[in-house]
C-alpha cells in the first residue's frame, strides 16, 4: 500500500473517532528555544508496530511529518534534513526550530493486527529572552514629591517580569508601589518616591521556562533635604580668644549637598560655605558682644531651605602686658603711704586678685583696695608690709600676672650687746652688737662715753688689760630712717686666777649634797626613837663640809 494513501486513511480514522487512545506521549507542553533542537519523547519501549506516524497541526490543518514502517521511513519534504525518528522508542527530533514549528504533534501507532493508538503533545517554540532594558519616566526625582515610573521591556516568548532592589524582590502594595504587566513589558510605579527606593541598584529580571536574563543595573537620583542642619561646636555661649584658629561648621543631610549662608542676629553676613571662621567674624566688625550666629542650608534641587539653631559667640582678647607699679619714693614705716597699681596693656580684665608673699592679700584698716581692685593703698606702711606683691588678671580666655617687691625702711629697733661681763687679764674679749633694721644698721662704739674707731657690729679686745674695764656703748644707726638706738655693756677685767673659784654648778652640787645628808640624819633619829631606844651620844649630828 502507498504510504501516503495509508496516511490519508489514518487521518480519516482519527476524524471519525474509530481509534482507541492510550498514553503513549507524556503530558505537555514541551518548550524549546527558537533555532535550537528539541526531542519529543514518547512513553514507548521497543514497540511492535506496522506503522508509526508523526503528524503536526499548527492550527489550520494536520500535516504529516514522518511515517515509519518496519522497513522504510518517509519524511515530508518540508521537514527534510530537520527530522529524525528513533525506531526503538519512537522519539521525534526536530532540528533548527522555527517559530511556526509551534503547535500540536500527534503520534499514531498501528500494529500488525490493525490496532491503532494515538497520542498528542503540544510544542511551544520560544523566542530567546533578550534586550532587557529599564527606562525611567523622569531623569531625576524629588523625594516625597515626584512619581517615578520604571518600564522594563524585553524580547522573547511567554515572558515573566520580576523587579529587584539589589537581590531582593520589590514588594508592591498596590498604592505607593504598583506593577502593571504586559506581554513584552512591565511598569513599576513609585508614588511619592523615597531616597531609599531606587538606591538599589534596581534590576528587571525577565524569564520564561527556559531562560532568564537581567537588565543592566539601574539607579535613579532622588534628591532630598536639607535636613538636620546643625552647627558644631554647639556649646553656647562660646567665649573665644582673639586670634585663635577657630571656626563654626554648618552641616546638613542633603542631596545634592546643600549650600550654606551665615547670619548674625538674623542679618545675612554674605559669607558662603560651611565654615565661619573667627577671622571672618572680626572682618565684619563683630564678636565684641555675645550675640547669636546661625546658618541656613539650601538645596538647589528641592528648593528647600532650613535654618540651624543659633550659637552665641563672643570674641575676647587675651590679657597681656601686665605691669605692677609701686611707690618710687623711699618708704619709711609709720611715716609713708604706698599705692600699688596693676594694669594690662591689652585685653578685657574681668577679675583681679592680689597676693602677698604667696598668700591672699586681705583688706584692713590700713590696706584699702580700689573699687575695681586695680590698685591697693597701704597707709601707713609698717615693717610687715615688706614683701612681694603679685597681681593676677584674668578673663574667660586668659590669665596673666606680674609682681612688685616693696621695701619698707624701719628701725633700728632696740640694740643688743652680747659678750662677757667679767674676764681675767690677757683674755680675749668679743662683744657683738645687733639691731633689727631695714636697711641694715651702721654700728659705732663708745668706751666710757668716748667714741672709738671701731665700726661694725663686733668689738674685739685681743688681750684684756685693767684699763679695758668700763662701759662699752653700741650705737645702731639707720641712714634712711635717721633713727639711732644704743645699748651699754659693762666689762670688768680682773687679776689672773681671781675668777678660778667654784663654778656655779659646783656650788649648787655642794648645797644639794649637804641637804641630802641632813635629811638622812633627821630620818635616822626619828627611826631610832620609834623602834630602838637610842642614846643620844650614839648619834653624831654634825655635817662636815667636803671642803
Amino acid at each position: 500500500m502507498d504510504l501516503f494513501a495509508f496516511k490519508t486513511l489514518l487521518f480519516l480514522l482519527s476524524f471519525i473517532g474509530c481509534c482507541a487512545g492510550t498514553d503513549i506521549l507524556p503530558t505537555g507542553p514541551v518548550d524549546a528555544i527558537l533555532g535550537r533542537n528539541v526531542t519529543l519523547k514518547t512513553l514507548l519501549d521497543k514497540p511492535e508496530f506496522s506503522f508509526l506516524v508523526w503528524n503536526f497541526n499548527g492550527g489550520t490543518e494536520a500535516v504529516n511529518v514522518v511515517t515509519v514502517t518496519k522497513t522504510a521511513l518517509k519524511v515530508n519534504p518540508d521537514y527534510q534534513g530537520r527530522v529524525s525518528v528513533n525506531r526503538t522508542n519512537g522519539y521525534l527530533t526536530l532540528a533548527s526550530l522555527k517559530a511556526d514549528d509551534s503547535g500540536d504533534y500527534s503520534l499514531t501507532l498501528t500494529t500488525e493486527t490493525a490496532d491503532t493508538t494515538t497520542g498528542e503533545i503540544k510544542l511551544r517554540v520560544l523566542e530567546p529572552v533578550s534586550g532587557v532594558v529599564i527606562k525611567s519616566s523622569v531623569p531625576e526625582a524629588i523625594e516625597k514629591k515626584d512619581t517615578v515610573v520604571l518600564t522594563c521591556s524585553a524580547k522573547g516568548s511567554f515572558l515573566k517580569f520580576t523587579w529587584l532592589n539589589g537581590t531582593t524582590p520589590i514588594v508592591v502594595d498596590g498604592n505607593r508601589l504598583s506593577v502593571e504587566g504586559k506581554e513584552l513589558s512591565s511598569a513599576l510605579t513609585i508614588r511619592n518616591v523615597y531616597r531609599t527606593d531606587l538606591v538599589g541598584p534596581i534590576y528587571c529580571r525577565v524569564a520564561n521556562n527556559l531562560e532568564t536574563e537581567n537588565s543592566a543595573p539601574f539607579n535613579l537620583t532622588v534628591y532630598y533635604g536639607p535636613e538636620a542642619v546643625t552647627i558644631t561646636p554647639s556649646k553656647t555661649p562660646l567665649v573665644l580668644k582673639s586670634g585663635t584658629n577657630f571656626s563654626l561648621t554648618c552641616s546638613a543631610v542633603s542631596s545634592p549637598p546643600a549650600t550654606f549662608t551665615w547670619y548674625h542676629n538674623n542679618t545675612i553676613m554674605e559669607i558662603g560655605g560651611p565654615l565661619l571662621t573667627l577671622e571672618k567674624i572680626k572682618e565684619h566688625g563683630l564678636g565684641d558682644k555675645e550675640e547669636p550666629y546661625m546658618c541656613k542650608a539650601e538645596n538647589t534641587k528641592t528648593k528647600g531651605t532650613v535654618a540651624s539653631s543659633a550659637v552665641s559667640i563672643r570674641v575676647m582678647e587675651g590679657i597681656s602686658g601686665v605691669t605692677v607699679t609701686g611707690p618710687k619714693a623711699v618708704l619709711i614705716a609709720d611715716n609713708s603711704t604706698a599705692n600699688i597699681s596693676c594694669q594690662a596693656a591689652a585685653g578685657v580684665v574681668e577679675k583681679r586678685s592680689w597676693m602677698k608673699d604667696g598668700k591672699p592679700l586681705a583688706a584692713s584698716a590700713r590696706v584699702v583696695f580700689s573699687s575695681d581692685q586695680s590698685s591697693v593703698m597701704i597707709n601707713p606702711v609698717q615693717k610687715e608690709d615688706n614683701g612681694e606683691y603679685k597681681c593676677e588678671l584674668s578673663n574667660h580666655v586668659s590669665t596673666a600676672q606680674n609682681s612688685y617687691k616693696m621695701v619698707v625702711n624701719y628701725g633700728p629697733e632696740a640694740a643688743m650687746v652680747k659678750g662677757e661681763e667679767k674676764v681675767e687679764v690677757n683674755e680675749e674679749v668679743t662683744l657683738t652688737c645687733s639691731a633689727v633694721s631695714v636697711p641694715p644698721a651702721n654700728f659705732t662704739w663708745k668706751f666710757n662715753g668716748t667714741a672709738t674707731n671701731v665700726k661694725g657690729p663686733t668689738y674685739v679686745i685681743p688681750g684684756a688689760a685693767y684699763k679695758n674695764s668700763g662701759t662699752y656703748t653700741c650705737e645702731a644707726n639707720n641712714v634712711v630712717t635717721g633713727k639711732t638706738t644704743m645699748h651699754t655693756h659693762t666689762l670688768s677685767v680682773n687679776a689672773e686666777g681671781t675668777l678660778d673659784g667654784l663654778s656655779d654648778g659646783a656650788i649648787a652640787g655642794i648645797v644639794i649634797a649637804v641637804l641630802v645628808a641632813l635629811g638622812a640624819a633627821i630620818g635616822l633619829i626619828i627611826y631610832c626613837r620609834q623602834k630602838v631606844p637610842c642614846k643620844n651620844e650614839d648619834i653624831d649630828l654634825r655635817v662636815e663640809s667636803p671642803y
